[in-house]
């Protein structure tokens, strides 16, 4: 295994109160495995990536439990002088929004042959030399004449294709791409993802991949984990998660995205709006804009139930979620006399 996060827990100690950005999230990711993370903003996507990197911005954010296990090895239990011998060299992290990660003074030549002087000790023509290969690489044309440009001077797709050449400069064992598509149009976006899954498949190197767009991981990702208020709601092979989701924020994602066999209808959306995490609902954080809503689900926080093989679903109706017996969108029974689907015989699994 390359990458384990056990019970990861991150709050965030403001004037108003204490927001607890990650809520016990574990997941694991193997080499030549690309894991997506989806979940709407604020669900505490990024702040989990943020923590496994160590770049955690503190204060006021800080990790107060859980491990990250790298090869094995505790990453929360390194020093910063070990942290920054893994970032870069072993774990590399792509940005969300590239022209505001590249330094906007110096051209991308230099940013990129920093990494191979900093740590891999070359001299500047040599780094230069490497900078051009990365470059060519990731598909920028005329690369050694461009070499010398700057940020600006590129479209926000050949930017992001310079993010990714940073991040795979030190061949890492593993990439964290946080929104990598944003921003971007369609087709740009089909190249970009493309390109990760060819470098993934080359270098034989783990991928995590931070989206809000089930859309664009059809293709590329193996697992799927559903985040909400903090937590990992669902997690599941890839297609299983498209073909029958065992929760109702899962199913809420899914029939928002445009598709052509519904031209002409009106897109379905999930009512209200993520919790403050300030003041998450007690039960189910979901509780408050579910359809399948009952009385256990306003008071008993669900655990991770065993859905099926290699699926977890933290929904007490996981199985009626999953075989649709209720539309979304359709009012749900309030009166709580229905037993949480997998209370009798659905012992909690094993987390994502």
């Amino acid at each position: 295994m390359l990458l384990e996060v056990r019970d990861l827990r991150v709050e965030f100690r403001t004037r108003d109160g204490v927001a607890r950005a990650v809520n016990g999230v574990s997941y694991h990711v193997d080499e030549g495995e690309t894991l997506a993370v989806l979940g709407e903003s604020g669900s505490g996507k990024s702040v989990t990536a943020q923590a496994v990197l160590g770049i955690l911005d503190t204060p006021p954010g800080r990790i107060t439990a859980g491990r990250v296990l790298f090869r094995g090895r505790d990453l929360l239990a390194l020093d910063e002088a070990e942290r920054r011998k893994v970032r870069g060299a072993e774990i590399a992290m792509i940005f969300q929004d590239a022209l505001s990660a590249l330094n906007p003074v110096l051209s991308v030549g230099a940013q990129l042959a920093e990494m191979f002087t900093v740590h891999r000790g070359l001299k500047k023509k040599e780094a230069r030399a490497k900078a051009v290969e990365l470059m060519e690489r990731v598909g920028i044309p005329a690369a050694a004449e461009r070499v010398g440009d700057y940020p600006h001077q590129f479209s926000g797709g050949m930017r992001q294709r310079i993010m990714i050449a940073m991040a795979l400069a030190l061949q890492p064992a593993l990439i964290i791409a946080d929104e990598p598509t944003t921003a971007l149009d369609v087709t740009v976006q089909a190249q970009v993802m493309d390109l990760l899954a060819e470098l993934r498949d080359e270098y034989a190197m783990g991928l995590i991949l931070i989206t809000h767009d089930l859309g664009v991981v059809a293709d590329v990702a193996d697992r799927i984990a559903v985040m909400y208020a903090g937590r990992i709601v669902e997690s599941a092979p890839v297609h299983d998660i498209y073909k029958a989701p065992a929760h109702p924020y899962t199913r809420g994602l899914l029939d928002s995205i445009p598709r052509l066999d519904r031209k002409g209808q009106q897109l379905s959306a999930i009512s209200g709006l993520p919790p403050n995490l300030m003041a998450v609902p007690p039960g189910c954080a979901f509780h408050p804009r579910c359809p399948l809503v009952r009385d256990v689900c306003r008071t008993d926080e669900p655990p991770l139930y065993e859905a099926g093989p290699g699926r977890h679903s933290a929904c007490h109706f996981w199985r009626e979620a999953l075989d649709g017996r209720r539309g979304w969108g359709d009012p749900a029974g309030s009166d709580g006399s229905d037993d949480p689907a997998g209370s009798s015989n659905g012992e909690e699994g094993p987390r994502a």
